[in-house]
């Protein structure tokens, strides 16, 4: 049986150590899962080596403890095995080469004698100088021939020690721009993992809605427009347009029809198929998307290629100096100081760690980020363009009431919309299910024929022999020229001015308008004006909502401009238009309508609980319920501008100096290797440092050590 002991305890987070047992990896993730599972935990982190678990909940300490005494009796047996792509796996084998290496290279120096380490680090060194003579073969002077050339030199002037700290920490800085490159990979490819929780299933000439994890190959799904596909399969009919990005990296929608195949992960953009499964939940391409975006460029932002590109700039800088050097003075040790600082080791090793460590502090604050180049936008960006209903407003819109038209009666006609909305839930549809759900009234079965959706407007069906329209008021009456009963007018005309209105049709007449409340978030005005204090120039408001609530909303948060009735496209052309002025935008938004804006935008930044194709066409995920997610996001992304910036000047002005100090014979060739590479790794880890501080509720609050 597991034992517990408190080790801290603060005041949303609990650290506890497990004993009576070693864990794996797979068990350890499990434990983490079961205790995520639980509504009073936010997040939970098993450190296996040290069989810790550190928990953050949400203050209810005594719901944690039964969650933690709750693991006594977990069979750790039924823990699944973990993927070989997984974080934890990669990142425990990343940290055992580091271990393994460092007590190498501390072994040799201690326990051989000088002939032995001699022997080993010419034997080390033939892979530096394969490299380098790699390099010229091709013509090219890169920072591999640098490392080449300094380690020969120093093995040829009999300076063991020299060359055993160079290769060490190139080896060092390999590991770490391996895992920084692997860990960013596995990151964005667990961003764009899918979180479908169910799919409609044709069976027979119904649709019946189950879990993904229940569906089997063989099984027949509908997917219709804003749906992400969850499986691999095989068009059966219909014809739709897929949106790749996620696969392929290419943004413009391809068609699929009979007899091609579709692929998980990617999202219909227009169209409606049946799609035959040939594969299940656990066959996911998962492993597909991390081979596929591993050499992707879109993790680079311009500063890492920068950096890199002043990497292998500065090498012919280095040889030109050494040589000069020598001409000048004839003297070898001299001329060495220009090969033993190597500026280019620095520059490729701090900045993708700066953008890694920035992404990781951004995920958790609940803000996944696809790639450091989107977080170098963000930090310039001068205009931001947010959507209203599920953005500004609450993610969870509420149901107001329900009001029949034309002698309707008031529970058929929620019954009946919330039928229609099941096949296309965005926010305020969910608000209809969940009135529908709690007033008790079916709405599974299905009272129409096939339904289409007409983005951003609404949705249409067949009713027995009268057709039937669901959405806003441009598509009820300016679109399809419903009618307004006789004698209702006034009835119309009065309509409640707090809320937003959804208008139900059949046979071309009004039949219900329901009323929906679209609270404000209570943070929403101090987001804008800590966007506004951060630089960003404008702040725009775009939502298909009435002229009325939007002018209300934009007034109350200080917002500087408005559009409202706009259709996708006219987001979309906004965006573009606003960027031909020479603005960097950055899109807000959760729902389909917002999808080609979001597509449009330097940075499309999508609400966790919006729309699936919203989230997968978008650079920036926010999962947190927070906005103040969005000025977090800001901060980091320029706070990360500015240490690049800082990390350069530093390693110009540093290895600048040493090589100074080297040619006036200060400092011999050995130390200012020493010295440089240690700088070197110093730059890393204070690249991996956070970047904004601490929130209040993470600080610890010191408490004895006490027993479970």
């Amino acid at each position: 049986m597991l034992q517990f002991t408190l080790i801290q305890r603060l005041r949303y987070r609990l650290h506890i150590r497990c004993s009576g047992r070693k864990f794996t990896e797979a068990q350890a993730a499990y434990i983490e899962d079961l205790l995520q599972a639980h509504e009073a935990i936010t997040k939970a982190k098993f450190i296996t080596r040290l069989g810790d678990i550190i928990i953050t909940f949400n203050g209810d300490l005594a719901a944690v403890k039964e969650a933690v005494e709750a693991l006594r009796t977990v069979d750790l047996s039924a823990a699944p095995a973990l993927p070989d792509n997984s974080p934890r796996l990669v990142n425990k084998r990343y940290r055992e080469q580091m271990i393994d290496k460092t007590l190498l290279y501390l072994g040799k120096r201690l326990l051989l004698p000088l002939p032995l380490r001699a022997a080993w680090s010419w034997a080390s060194a033939v892979k530096f100088i394969g490299r380098a003579v790699k390099a010229l073969w091709h013509r090219q002077l890169s920072v591999e021939v640098l490392d080449g050339t300094a380690i020969t030199v120093s093995l040829l002037r009999q300076d063991v020690s020299t060359a055993g700290a160079v290769m060490y920490l190139l080896g060092v800085g390999e590991i770490l721009e391996e895992w920084t490159l692997r860990r960013s990979v596995l990151d964005l490819a667990q961003s764009m993992s899918l979180h479908v929780d169910k799919v409609w299933v044709k069976e027979g000439q119904a649709e019946v809605s189950k879990p993904v994890s229940q569906v089997v190959a063989g099984d027949h799904i509908i997917i219709r427009h804003g749906d992400v596909i969850p499986l691999d399969g095989v068009v059966l009919d219909g014809v739709v347009l897929v949106n790749e990005s996620s696969m392929t990296g290419e943004a413009e929608a391809v068609r699929r029809e009979e007899g091609q195949s579709v692929y998980a992960g990617t999202v219909v953009e227009d169209g409606q198929c049946t799609v035959e499964v040939r594969g299940n939940a656990q066959s996911s391409r998962y492993e597909q998307i991390v081979s596929m975006i591993e050499d992707s460029e879109q993790m680079k932002s311009t500063m890492e290629q920068k950096a890199f590109r002043m990497a292998d700039k500065l090498v012919p800088v280095s040889f030109l100096g050494t040589i000069v050097t020598y001409l000048l003075t004839r003297n070898t040790l001299k001329a060495l100081s220009f090969l033993m600082v190597d500026f280019s080791c620095a520059l490729k090793l701090s900045t993708p760690l700066a953008v890694l460590s920035a992404m990781e502090e951004a995920s958790k604050r609940g803000i996944t980020v696809k790639g450091g180049k989107f977080m170098e936008q963000i930090a310039v960006a001068d205009m931001v363009v947010l959507d209203k209903t599920g953005t500004l407003t609450k993610a969870e819109p509420v149901f107001e009431d329900i009001i029949p038209f034309d002698g309707r009666d008031k529970d058929e006609m929620l019954a009946l919309a919330a039928c229609l909305e099941e096949h296309f839930p965005h926010s305020m549809a969910k608000a209809i299910i969940e009135a529908a759900d709690e007033k008790g009234l079916l709405h599974t079965k299905e009272m129409h024929s096939k339904v289409e959706y007409v983005v951003a407007h609404g949705i249409a069906s067949r009713v027995n022999r009268y057709r039937c329209r669901i959405g806003s008021a441009h598509f009820i009456f300016d679109d399809n020229k419903t009618k307004i009963p006789e004698c209702e007018q006034d009835k119309f005309d009065n309509l409640p001015n707090t809320s937003s209105h959804i208008f139900l049709a059949i046979g071309g007449v009004l039949a219900a308008v329901i009323c929906i409340k679209d609270p404000i978030r209570k943070e929403a005005k101090s987001v804008i004006a800590g966007l506004h204090d951060l630089g960003v120039k404008k702040v725009v408001m775009m939502t298909g909502d009435s002229r009325r609530n939007a002018e209300r909303v934009a007034k109350q948060l200080g917002i500087d401009e408005f559009h409202a009735e706009v259709l996708p496209e006219d987001k979309a052309t906004y965006v573009k238009e606003a960027k031909a002025k020479g603005y960097t935008v950055m899109m807000v938004g959760d729902g389909i309508n917002d999808s080609p804006a979001l597509s449009e935008a330097n940075v499309g930044v999508a609400m966790n609980e919006g729309a699936p194709i919203a989230q997968e066409i978008a650079n920036v995920t926010i999962s947190s319920d927070h906005l103040q997610a969005l000025v977090d996001l800001r901060n980091i992304s320029m706070l990360l501008m500015q240490r690049i910036k800082h990390n350069f000047k530093g390693i110009v002005g540093v290895n600048g100096s040493l090589v100074a100090l080297g040619v006036l014979s200060i400092l011999p060739p050995s130390s200012t290797a020493w010295i440089h590479n240690f700088y070197t790794l110093a730059v890393g880890l204070h690249s991996m440092t956070p970047l904004l501080p601490v929130r209040e509720q993470e600080k610890f609050l010191q408490v004895p050590l006490v027993k479970a």
